[in-house]
């Protein structure tokens, strides 16, 4: 390979939603470019058409995108390399299985699937470790194969594996690597639809496009060696390998689907931030050889390396990702918070209210400390966007007594005297009046909280009482009084 310039791809197959695991493979490769200033492909690996399903291509794309990892090259902005999706490269792939068969590196097989499935039986019966082909079509003579191509039969295209060969390669991640060719099968090169599978298509592509650095996830590495003798048998310089660890449930099974959301789609509208879940996913296998959990991107494009990629596999922590998602949350400017809670409010029973920016940025400001997702500065506080309708049962239990809405009243008629009130001003209220009472405040605090949110959480009583204004106060005090039964 003459390029010097680092060259990576991604390269999915259009099969539904992007994984997080393809996430992972995404960024890292997107890392490693940035980081090498290199180039990121985006390659659309569609040869297998019983998977292909409709619009996962554009849902690959949007999802890479809201994730902030732009490639160089792809298949809706082009490229030198063009064009991105393999099934647009069929007569490509062609050519040099066709090459192949001419030096004897591959060759036409015509065995029906009847005859793989009894020959697949018999080596199960004979307790081998694994199916292969039994080459029996690499010894068809001339004559026997032109007269098969001329009458049609169904064929694949067979890479010629020869027995007793030690396969080696060196992975960035694995380290040395060798496989025994006598356990790598005559794989299919093109199949009986003219459709190449992915080895030859992957090989054929990384060469044709330039690829420096095959980075992929653990379960390809099994994949490696059969690329390996692809890459020998064109005589291509190989590219370097990088496995990735498998990603795992916490009970350190396969990360899937049965065990909760594995979609980059389910996360994004779950409300978790890019910022989060590109932290979050870059941590899963990889450190920079220091405790810091808390990165954004440019961060991350300074401090990855390869070699600080883990083999073992890394568990999946939800709890951290929201924590993750918290932390990001509360750096962001409040002027940036507004427009994604606007955005939020514009989906939620909430959407024909009017509410002033002002007053959400002090909704902002108050509870910023006690979210974890936008939608939170909705869902955990709607007492600021409308009055309560119930009072929280164990609060009423514990606050209020049978002097509490005497109390309340004699409060509410101090508040009726103030005048644009600020924070500072309800609290002097509150304690002149707990003084007059003889009261702790916090006699008066409790109730009063429970009365104008119907809970006993939230931010500062007089942010609270501030963030809903005076007139809304007081509503509220006597609606508690009126509707609050012991």
């Amino acid at each position: 390979m003459t390029n010097s310039q680092v060259r990576v791809r991604f390269a999915p197959s259009p099969t539904g939603y992007l994984h997080v695991g393809g996430l992972r493979t995404a960024l890292y490769n997107f890392l490693f470019a940035k980081k090498n200033n290199g180039k990121f492909i985006l390659r659309i690996e569609d040869t297998d058409r019983n998977r292909y399903v409709e619009g996962a291509v554009e849902n690959l794309i949007k999802a890479l995108k809201w994730a902030g990892l732009q490639y160089d090259e792809g298949p809706d902005i082009g490229g030198p390399f063009g064009p991105y999706m393999q099934s647009q490269r069929l007569e490509i792939y062609k050519k040099y299985a066709d090459e192949l068969i001419s030096r004897g590196k591959a060759y036409y097989c015509f065995c029906t699937p009847e005859r793989l499935e009894v020959l697949r039986e018999e080596q199960q019966k004979m307790k081998l470790p694994q199916a292969k082909y039994d080459k029996h079509c690499l010894h068809l003579s001339n004559s026997q194969i032109e007269e098969n191509l001329a009458k049609g039969i169904p064929k694949v295209v067979r890479l010629n594996v020869e027995p007793d060969q030690k396969i080696e390669f060196d992975d960035i991640i694995r380290e040395h690597v060798e496989f025994d060719s006598n356990n790598v099968d005559d794989q299919v090169l093109i199949k009986s639809d003219g459709y190449p599978t992915y080895h030859l298509a992957n090989v054929v592509d990384d060469h044709l496009m330039q690829i420096t650095h095959v980075i992929r996830g653990e379960e390809w590495l099994s994949s490696t060696p059969k690329h390996v003798l692809l890459y020998d048998a064109f005589g291509w310089e190989r590219p370097k390998f990088a496995h990735l660890p498998l990603l795992l449930n916490p009970d350190r099974s396969k990360l899937s689907k049965r065990q909760g959301d594995v979609a980059v789609e389910d996360y994004r509208d779950k409300g978790y931030l890019r910022e989060a879940l590109i932290n979050f996913v870059a941590l899963l296998g990889w450190n920079a050889g220091d405790d810091k959990e808390f990165y954004y991107l440019n961060e991350l494009i300074e401090k990855f390396s390869l070699e600080r990629v883990n083999k073992a596999g890394a568990v999946f922590d939800l709890q951290k990702l929201n924590w993750l998602n918290a932390e990001h949350l509360r750096r962001k400017p409040d002027t940036e918070l507004l427009l994604l809670l606007k955005e939020e409010i514009s989906k939620s029973e909430l959407k024909d209210k009017n509410i002033p920016d002002g007053k959400l940025l002090l909704i902002i400001a108050a509870m910023k400390e006690r979210v974890t997702f936008v939608k939170d500065f909705i869902f955990n506080c709607m007492y600021f966007y409308k009055s309560p309708s119930e009072y929280e049962q164990k609060a009423v239990e514990k606050n209020w007594r049978e002097d509490t809405p005497q109390h309340l009243l004699k409060l509410k008629s101090e508040f009726e005297k103030l005048v644009n009130p600020t924070k500072e001003d309800y609290e002097h209220a509150l304690s002149k009046v707990a003084d007059e009472l003889n009261i702790g405040k916090g006699k008066l605090i409790h109730p009063l909280r429970l009365a104008v949110s119907g809970q006993s959480t939230g931010p500062g009583m007089f942010d609270l009482l501030f963030i809903l204004g005076k007139d809304e106060v007081l509503n509220r005090i006597e609606s508690a009084i009126k509707n609050i039964k012991v």
